[in-house]
């Protein structure tokens, strides 16, 4: 007999988390998606995969996520709802064996489906579990209001975007010393833009998506969210000082170095002068 899903640990996460980023005014209306792979082994104490129910086709592929279960949001569902609602708000997907399909085997319960950017979600997964085995289980986008501000004003590159971040914060170039991605703008929800994003995630946890938002992954639902509340708080000192007129001093690169000296970690290469 199956374990009632409403006491898994991933769900109950996975809820709580959706929450906090409304909260913090990051997902309005449906803005936003959040995917969770789950163990194996944990997705089948708590769901029953019949083999029943049709595949739906992807138009990509992902090899190395065959057999994989994934938590994910629904596609049009409001956030604030997710903690009222799980079962409708929410669904698992058990990608098929060879990586082109998908079946529905729990949640979405009045005919829901999962998120527009499962392209762009199962792509982030693909890189980074060939990077990272198990060490990397969360996707989560959301429209962090200050980053998404700083895309107006700023030049979007990864030198600007991280050099700026980690001056602001002394935690950020801790938290992550090899910066942020940033890729053009392109039509949200398509092929293309999860092909563009999967590309800069294999040299980031943290991709800009100019004027719309941020992917950020992480092995925990905790680890993804406190890297983008990292990210965004340095945003919100930045947008803070360019508003008072600019700043009168910094934390300089020297100053930078010697930071990631003394926490052990690598700022990327060539983003601080030295």
């Amino acid at each position: 007999m199956k374990k009632d899903i409403f006491e898994a640990g991933f769900l109950r996460d996975m809820v709580k988390v959706i929450h906090d980023m409304w909260l913090k005014g990051w997902d309005e209306r449906n803005g936003g998606n959040v995917s969770y792979r789950i163990k194996t082994e944990e997705a089948e104490e708590y769901v029953q995969d019949t083999g029943s129910g049709d595949f739906t086709d992807m138009d990509f592929e992902v090899p190395n996520l065959a057999n994989e279960y994934f938590l994910v949001t629904g596609s049009g569902k409001f956030f604030r709802n997710v903690i009222l609602d799980p079962e409708d708000t929410l669904g698992i997907i058990k990608i098929n064996e060879d990586g082109t399909k998908y079946r529905k085997v729990w949640g979405y319960k009045n005919g829901g489906i999962p998120t527009s950017e499962l392209p762009t979600h199962l792509s982030a997964h693909s890189v980074k579990k060939s990077l990272c085995g198990d060490k990397s289980r969360v996707v989560m986008h959301n429209h962090a209001t200050n980053l998404i501000a700083l895309t107006y004003v700023l030049d979007l590159n990864t030198e600007t975007f991280s050099k700026e971040l980690w001056k602001m914060s002394t935690e950020c170039l801790v938290v992550f010393p090899e910066g942020i991605g940033v890729i053009p703008w392109v039509v949200p929800g398509t092929v293309e833009i999860g092909t563009k994003t999967m590309e800069k995630m294999k040299d980031f946890n943290l991709v800009i998506w100019p004027f719309h938002g941020i992917f950020g992954t992480g092995a925990t639902l905790d680890e993804a969210f406190g890297l983008i509340d990292t990210a965004e708080k340095a945003a919100e000192i930045l947008v803070k000082v360019i508003s008072m007129g600019g700043r009168k001093q910094e934390i300089t690169d020297r100053e930078l170095a010697d930071l990631a000296k003394g926490f052990g970690v690598t700022p990327r290469e060539g983003i601080l002068k030295l």
